[in-house]
């Protein structure tokens, strides 16, 4: 204990001199703390300082980093002195592995970047998804639905309503600019959860209640007044849309393309190894 409160007041001591890493003059292999024989220097830290602090930020900075680095190193110093060589050689075992692993998955990475086809027409998504229809099966409702919002105090209000209430999005064209936010004659497809987020009244809602609503709803809050008309609705466990599904297709072919081309690479390394009589298996 006396040892390591010797170190926490020589740290201390250097803090203090230190002052700022702006304003004194320390050259770079002068250490500013040292713990054992491991030395902490000025370029260490002083890209984590941040631009434009004061003399007196910079202090309290300096002092925490020191500190902070102090503290790891005696953790560090202690979990040495006391672990086991049995545990030491296994973790000595785990660096080594995780670093071959790092190797290696950046020299594939590196290939991959270079030889993947990333183009994936959409014919080529057509075919897996027909062949796949099954895998693609709602974890929850899907809606196609229009809406608008609009203040309290729209003076169209009664129009907009019988416009929207008679399909006739058309005649909204010249609403739009005073609408507080809209969605008209669009058919994507999206999630029951989106369709309850995106109208705040409908939060609170049940999902039973909220399914069996009729095409057209009216809604108010604070913030004003919700139109809104579920155009059509997938039930959950339906097949789900080609649209909905499309770009998730698109990342199962390039997963699928990567994982070919990591075997092609593999299988050309282990022949390349055998004809170099790199490889010898006894």
């Amino acid at each position: 204990m006396k040892k390591i409160f010797y170190l926490f007041v020589l740290l201390l001591i250097v803090s203090c001199d230190f002052i700022s890493l702006k304003t004194k003059k320390v050259t770079q292999h002068k250490p500013i703390a040292t713990v054992y024989n491991k030395n902490l220097y000025k370029k260490d830290i002083e890209e984590l300082l941040p631009k434009g602090i004061t003399k007196k930020d910079s202090l309290v900075i300096v002092k925490g980093l020191i500190n902070s680095w102090a503290k790891k190193q005696l953790l560090l110093a202690k979990a040495e002195e006391n672990i086991s060589s049995v545990n030491s050689n296994k973790i000595e075992n785990l660096v080594n592995s995780y670093k071959k692993s790092l190797y290696i998955n950046g020299y594939k990475e590196r290939l991959i970047k270079q030889r993947l086809d990333t183009i994936v027409n959409q014919e080529e998504i057509n075919r897996y998804y027909q062949k796949n229809k099954e895998n693609f099966k709602l974890s929850e409702e899907l809606l196609q639905f229009d809406y608008v919002h609009f203040g309290k105090d729209f003076l169209d209000k009664e129009e907009v309503i019988k416009s929207f209430k008679s399909s006739r999005e058309e005649d909204l064209d010249r609403y739009l600019l005073n609408f507080k936010s809209y969605r008209l004659q669009d058919s994507t497809w999206v999630s029951f959860s989106f369709f309850k987020k995106k109208i705040p009244p409908f939060q609170a809602e049940t999902q039973q209640k909220l399914l069996k609503i009729s095409k057209y709803i009216q809604k108010e809050d604070s913030l004003g007044v919700y139109l809104v008309a579920v155009k059509k609705m997938l039930l959950k466990n339906a097949v789900a849309p080609l649209t909905f599904v499309n770009s998730r297709i698109k990342q199962i072919i390039l997963h699928k393309r990567k994982l070919e081309l990591i075997r092609e690479i593999e299988k050309t390394l282990i022949n390349d190894a055998i004809q170099n009589k790199n490889f010898k298996e006894y």
